[in-house]
């Protein structure tokens, strides 16, 4: 019978999967993935057109094409940064803001409280 622990354990682990942002996750992003980013995030959510607009009013220099603006768009839906509902010019985009693991550090904690609940000194990490 799954205790507490292994339940948590197991919620941890499955909320991992789910992809996500984290604020240091978009300092490491390319130039161009990390200017539609800090677009995204002033909004949450945007239509394709929309995007566009806003990326046509951006300074010269900051400006991608709109070639450029589709394959990071793509990027950024492929790694789970946004959530695009829809199919090109009828395309809402969503940030996707579920919580990103950042450290490896939890995933042996709840069995080393498991086995000094039980009696058991824990084993160390190989």
């Amino acid at each position: 019978m799954p205790g507490l622990f292994d339940r948590l354990d197991k919620e941890i682990k499955d909320s991992q999967k789910d992809g996500g942002i984290s604020p240091l996750d978009i300092a490491k992003l390319p130039p161009s993935l990390r200017k539609i980013m800090r677009v995204m995030l002033r909004e949450l959510q945007l239509t394709y057109p929309r995007i566009c607009e806003v990326m046509d009013a951006m300074p010269e220099q900051d400006r991608l094409t709109h070639a450029e603006l589709d394959e990071a768009l793509a990027a950024l839906s492929e790694q789970f940064w946004l959530i695009r509902i829809g199919e090109k010019e009828k395309a809402i985009y969503k940030v996707n803001l579920r919580r990103r693991a950042g450290s490896t550090l939890m995933a042996g904690i709840w069995s080393s409280l498991d086995e000094k609940l039980k009696g058991n000194p824990p084993s160390k990490p190989k």
